[in-house]
């Protein structure tokens, strides 16, 4: 051990006395400090100019600024130096063999007492000492953070810092055996640059063949520091910079053998497998879900799933889940199906989920038919061919073999995906029970090939056994259809199976039922009722009747000009309609656009986002949080009499000239004049949605009554309002949501001028300093 620390300590030397370490070392720390201090000087100027124009910026500021400084891999302080850190190692490790060979020393040292390991490992030791130093240059970034960031979380920076040290480690690994292989440092050099640019690409080669997609992936080394970059420390990662430490450290060891020993060529070739079938069977076994540790070091935990998420999770605790992706290559977004998108579908979409449920097994089923509805444009343009040669042209276009693709005769025998459209498609299975989960999303929220957590979320509770939101849309008097595309329908938010955010896709189920003809079911959880154009019928209005004396929920919606429809309905429940529409005096917007606002009971609905804002800006005294935005068309509303219910208003109007007019109201024309000998009445603050509560039958009745029905609708919809009422009616039993706490490193606690200082010390005085202190210590050097 004493020899190892010895050539350890003689390598140190060498290197602290090497102009090339210390101006690489310069460059780093000049590379850090401009990165850091721009990025820091923009973020400053921009707190004082939202302090300046808001008071309240610092309490209605909840993201993290340590994630914006730091993390962030779209322009933080990490992501910024790191596509330029691989220029750095090779050009410190292509002497480090070399030099030894050139100057004569490698004889010495193998006459030495010393073991060839002990040289090796010694040397590159002394080079992971000397990665310290350049840990320590974004490390004093770090530092940095803690005086002018409160609350910052560190946890993310460290977990960095130990993802930038096994990184340069790697490298340094790598360049360190290019230097055994060479006595020239510049080959050395140039062929370490070569090599690391093959491993950042190799992560794409292949990737349509399964073997070598697995081998390539796990050798590709981009990307893999990013989840660390992000927080997320994961065992496999871990052991893979280990592994690839252990192996070029050992092609040294054996490189330098072989010059020393005589052996038979298939003697060395087979230690050199050795070493490659010992990296890639430790690789492969850490990288098994079962096997993989993660520990998720942000402080709100925002590399992992919620809380809700995980509990269902635990709830599939007696076997496997089976996750069956079913591609057709028709289908839009099929692209991403494909083996050659495999492993990015498992790590990006599927990984956090192993986290917490180790046993998922994974199966993948191509097929080729067409999406229904049948559109017959495809035949057009592939004039003349049939649908197995339209298929056979799809799949030379995409690079992949046609024959892997069953046929639409044979994937009907394994699963009908008609009602789904053909599309491509993911099936959970769990002890018996089934659940889909829909991709390729054209709208929404989580718009795009894969479903988000809230949507994952919905489809594993189908499988848990736990009870399912059930709503019923009532039809048969012209009201709103959630199956119609129309400006007035409700398909988006309700039934439409390409939105991420409409209620089929959150975990809800939906029908529509004709009273006149059919009774209510008992598993409806909802029942709404959605501005009905023709008076209710007797039996209707009975039916309605019974379901409300219950103590069921109800969700009801009307507009202006139909209030005669809904009143029969509303005087059960205490409320009532009048005639006339809520009109507001403005100067840019026909009177019959309403501005409204959201109040406090409406923040305690549900956990969406931003509700959840808004009650965080109430609880602290912040005015003016509601976004005002206006309504066409608003009937008005409210109470008549007691019947026992707690009404509270979830909306209001906003505006301060609002009224109901009476009569026809006339928007093309000069704006309408409050006259209250037509009948018009003032009404400040006008209730628009209304929540009403109360115990009946051992349970809490909920109901909410609209009096603007195009609030839901196709061309007006606020999808996160009607979410939320449909959740607060279903008792939170679903969405699924997943919200972040709001962070509490939300603010930068220094001031433009300062931050201006800041960039002039590091970007100029510091990098000049530590070059000021390396031509001393070199030239001191040479002088003895």
């Amino acid at each position: 051990m004493k020899l190892l620390l010895k050539i350890t300590k003689n390598e140190l030397r060498n290197l602290f006395y090497s102009p090339v370490a210390w101006i690489l070392t310069v460059l780093f720390l000049l590379l850090c400090s401009y990165n850091f201090t721009s990025n820091l000087y923009i973020w400053a100027k921009n707190t004082d100019l939202f302090k300046s124009f808001d008071k309240d910026f610092l309490i209605k500021s909840t993201g993290s600024t340590t994630f914006g400084l730091y993390n962030d891999p779209a322009g933080g302080f990490f992501a910024s130096i790191l596509p330029h850190i691989y220029l750095f190692v090779p050009l410190l490790t292509m002497g480090i063999i070399s030099r030894e060979i050139n100057n004569g020393t490698i004889r010495l040292l193998y006459s030495s007492p010393v073991t060839l390991r002990q040289i090796v490992i010694g040397k590159y030791l002394a080079l992971m000492i000397y990665n310290l130093v350049f840990i320590f240059m974004p490390f004093i970034f770090v530092v940095v953070g803690f005086i002018n960031v409160p609350n910052l979380d560190y946890g993310p920076l460290f977990s960095a810092l130990l993802g930038f040290y096994l990184l340069l480690s790697a490298f340094t690994a790598i360049g360190f055996f290019m230097s055994s292989l060479t006595t020239y440092p510049i080959v050395s050099a140039v062929a370490s640059f070569t090599f690391l640019l093959v491993l950042s690409m190799i992560g794409g080669l292949w990737q349509q063949y399964d073997l070598v997609r697995d081998i390539t992936w796990f050798l590709s080394m981009n990307n893999r520091v990013n989840k660390l970059i992000a927080g997320l420390i994961t065992s496999k990662d871990i052991i893979y910079y280990l592994v690839i430490i252990f192996m070029f450290v050992s092609f040294t060891i054996l490189k330098l053998r072989d010059g020393r020993e005589s052996r038979p060529w298939y003697i060395r070739v087979a230690r050199y497998l050795g070493v490659i079938v010992t990296g890639l069977t430790i690789g492969y076994f850490s990288s098994r879900p079962a096997l993989i540790a993660y520990w998720d070091t942000s402080a709100n935990n925002v590399n992992s799933i919620h809380p809700n998420t995980q509990k269902l999770l635990g709830q599939l605790n007696q076997g496997p889940l089976e996750v069956t992706l079913y591609v057709n290559l028709m289908a839009p977004g099929f692209e991403s199906g494909l083996p050659i998108g495999r492993n990015y579908y498992m790590n990006e979409v599927w990984e956090k989920y192993q986290h917490f449920k180790r046993d998922i097994n994974y199966k993948y089923v191509y097929f080729y038919d067409l999406t229904t509805p049948v559109d017959s444009a495809i035949f057009r343009f592939y004039h003349g061919k049939s649908l197995k040669q339209i298929a056979g042209v799809i799949a030379k276009k995409a690079q992949v073999d046609s024959s892997m693709f069953m046929p639409p005769e044979e994937i009907s025998k394994i699963i009908d995906l008609k009602e789904e459209g053909n599309k491509m498609i993911i099936q959970l299975e769990y002890d018996h029970k089934k659940a889909f989960i829909r991709t390729s999303f054209t709208g929404g929220t989580s718009g795009g090939v894969w479903p988000g957590e809230m949507q994952v979320a919905a489809s594993l509770n189908r499988l848990t056994g736990n009870p399912v939101p059930k709503i019923y849309f009532i039809s048969g008097e012209l009201e709103r259809s959630i199956y119609k595309k129309g400006e007035r329908e409700y398909d988006d938010h309700t039934a439409n199976k390409n939105s991420s955010d409409a209620l089929i896709n959150l975990g809800f189920d939906i029908d529509t039922i004709n009273l006149q003809t059919q009774s209510i079911p008992g598993d409806a959880t909802t029942l709404v009722l959605a501005d009905p154009k023709m008076e209710l019928q007797p039996v209707v209005q009975q039916k309605i009747q019974q379901y409300i004396s219950e103590g069921r929920n109800m969700l009801i919606l009307g507009e202006p000009g139909k209030q005669y429809v809904l009143n029969p309905v509303l005087k059960q429940i205490g409320l009532h309609m009048p005639e006339g529409q809520l009109v507001e005096a403005r100067q840019n917007e026909t009177a019959d656009k309403v501005n409204y606002m959201g109040t406090p009971a409406s923040y305690e609905l549900a956990a969406e986002w931003w509700l959840l804002f808004f009650k965080h800006l109430h609880k602290h005294h912040v005015k003016g949080i509601s976004p005002e935005v206006w309504l066409p068309g608003v009937a008005p509303l409210e109470t008549a009499e007691e019947k026992g219910f707690e009404v509270t208003p979830l909306i209001i109007s906003s505006g301060k000239e609002v009224w109901i007019k009476k009569g026809k109201l006339v928007t093309d024309s000069i704006p309408p004049v409050f006259n209250p000998n037509e009948g018009d009445v003032k009404r400040t603050n006008s209730p628009i949605f209304l929540q009403l509560t109360r115990k009946i039958n051992n349970r809490e009745q909920r109901i909410i009554m609209g009096s603007d029905a195009d609030f839901a609708s196709n061309s007006r919809i606020v999808a996160d309002n009607v979410r939320s009422f449909y959740s607060w009616l279903n008792y939170n039993q679903a969405p699924f949501y997943n919200p972040t706490p709001f962070a509490k490193d939300n603010y930068l606690a220094l001031d433009g001028p300062t931050a201006g200082i800041y960039k002039i010390v590091f970007v100029w005085v510091l990098p000049s300093l530590l070059m000021l202190t390396g031509m001393i210590i070199l030239i001191r050097r040479k002088r003895k």
